[in-house]
């Protein structure tokens, strides 16, 4: 029966894979394809809002810049070997870096677009980036994701048969988290020389010298091999896109073969990011009061934020990092006008509507803070946007809503996360305690029953209910015995032992003996 079994689910794998073969549309290689064009559009469509604002937001003080890069993004995809619903943004971040999303959704950071020489260089980012989500490298990795669970769904089969945190990426929940997944995928060696290789040819279609592709991986391998001092090159575009002198090397031969030597663009690529490049000290004084806050040089990290704001005053951003600062330093009122300011001046960024809705909630402004709370969840879902949401519900009584927030909050493998699985257990524990209380009885060799308990919660236990029961066949009860009742406490992973009061029970009747549990109550609410 297990040979047929297996012999089945290799057909059905068989025929799965027979019915989902394609042709890459940039190699022209036949490939296994799991996930249709269709489902790769509304992956990058679902993704991109909150890939965006997880990796820092639009650069929304300069839209003019953004204009720019679409402008060289949307020549490139035209000269593209798949045409796609391509979009481009400038994200407001230092680190340097540049993504794609299945389905054409692509991102640079303005930390990388003041490091590059000129326009030829830009196109050869993006016409990397664009060949990623043409050759369909994120959905071949979603497929190869795909992969992975049918070998574990197939695994089990053949067993049943036989406060906060630092790294935002703990914080997302839900679709946030899988689009920070892809936006931080590594590729691999041979994607990134594919990426190359077609990037090139899209540069020269598009009138682009191909050769700046050359000096763009020559200038990522100097950098990649000074790792002192460029830290954040490792945080950003070489986590993903590896620099190595192999690449170099096939860009030089690719340049090779490829005629006409196409436009640098030098001097336009410097009128275009004048105004970034003028911003530029603003923002590293902004980079540096965030690296004082870290170390808790609270006082040297205003002092530079406020130098920050004083040179770009219209960017949110440095707004909201003195409310950080402030709220650093637990003083949530006197963060409130710095994330008012910030969302005045960007209302599309997640970042101050958390940051002050945490503010109102500790000042006891619970209606702003709900208010402020909602439209970060909106437009990122953060573990700390639904634990205060949680703690707000469960304030005014409303504990359906509060276990929904806790349960969400609760996805993220964070410190506040854990605190949010905490809230939940000791809401949920009252109404379905059988969840959280592992109990059996056991039989020692005279026959005499012996009740043992086990806390699986993270939250210690008091006031334990058992009632003793037995079941027929089907597992239906048919007797109880008297209920028990339980005094002391069980703390969380701790296992005891007490007396059912049943007495010795015959080798016949102990399979159909149960403990039921029908009450718990947590000991304290954390």
């Amino acid at each position: 029966m297990l040979k047929k079994m297996r012999t089945a689910l290799f057909a059905v794998a068989v025929l799965a894979m027979l019915s989902a073969c394609g042709v890459n549309p940039v190699t022209g290689k036949k490939e296994i394809q799991f996930i249709s064009a269709e489902q790769e559009i509304q992956i990058g469509r679902q993704h991109y809002a909150p890939s965006r604002q997880s990796q820092g937001g639009d650069l929304k003080l300069l839209p003019e810049l953004t204009a720019y890069v679409s402008s060289i993004g949307q020549r490139l995809a035209a000269v593209s070997d798949r045409e796609l619903p391509y979009e481009f943004v400038v994200l407001n971040s230092s680190v340097p870096n540049a993504w794609a999303l299945p389905g054409g959704k692509i991102a640079v950071n303005r930390g990388l677009l003041t490091t590059l020489d000129n326009e030829a260089e830009l196109a050869a980012v993006l016409g990397h980036e664009i060949v990623h989500a043409a050759a369909r490298h994120g959905a071949k990795a979603q497929e190869r994701g795909t992969f992975l669970q049918a070998g574990m769904i197939a695994a089990q089969i053949g067993v049943a048969v036989s406060d906060t945190d630092p790294n935002l990426g703990n914080l997302l929940l839900q679709g946030a988290g899988v689009g920070a997944q892809m936006v931080s995928l590594r590729y691999g060696r041979e994607a990134e020389l594919e990426a190359d290789l077609f990037g090139m040819r899209y540069m020269q279609r598009a009138g682009y010298d191909p050769r700046a592709a050359i000096t763009l991986q020559q200038k990522f391998l100097a950098l990649s091999q000074n790792q002192g001092r460029n830290q954040s090159w490792f945080e950003g575009l070489f986590a993903s896109h590896p620099p190595s002198g192999e690449r170099v090397e096939r860009n030089a031969q690719t340049a090779t073969s490829l005629p006409g030597a196409g436009e640098l663009g030098a001097e336009r690529y410097a009128v275009q990011l004048a105004p970034l490049r003028a911003a530029k000290p603003a923002y590293d004084k902004a980079d540096e009061a965030m690296a004082a806050a870290g170390k808790k040089e609270f006082a040297r990290a205003r002092q530079l934020a406020n130098e920050a704001a004083r040179l770009l005053p219209k960017e949110g951003r440095f707004q909201q990092l003195l409310g950080d600062i402030e709220m650093a330093e637990k003083k949530p009122q006197a963060a409130l006008p710095f994330y008012d300011k910030a969302i005045e001046l960007d209302s599309g960024y997640f970042g101050p509507y958390l940051g002050g809705g945490i503010a109102a909630f500790r000042v006891g402004n619970t209606s702003r803070a709900e208010q402020l709370l909602s439209r970060s969840a909106e437009l990122l879902p953060t573990a700390p946007a639904m634990y205060y949401l949680g703690s707000i519900a469960k304030g005014r009584g409303d504990v359906d809503g509060a276990m929904k927030m806790f349960r969400s909050a609760a996805e993220s493998n964070s410190e506040i996360g854990k605190q949010a699985a905490l809230e939940f257990a000791t809401l949920d524990l009252p109404r379905n305690p059988g969840n959280y209380l592992a109990a059996g009885l056991q039989f020692d060799a005279r026959g005499v029953a012996i009740a043992v308990l086990e806390n699986r919660s993270p939250v210690t236990i008091m006031r334990v209910a058992l009632t003793p029961v037995r079941v027929d066949a089907a597992g239906r009860i048919v007797e109880q015995g008297r209920g028990l009742q339980l005094e002391r406490v069980i703390r969380p992973g701790e296992r005891i032992t007490v007396d059912p009061g049943i007495g010795t029970v015959s080798a016949e009747v102990a399979p159909q003996l149960r403990l039921r549990v029908d009450a718990a109550a947590p000991a304290a609410t954390p």
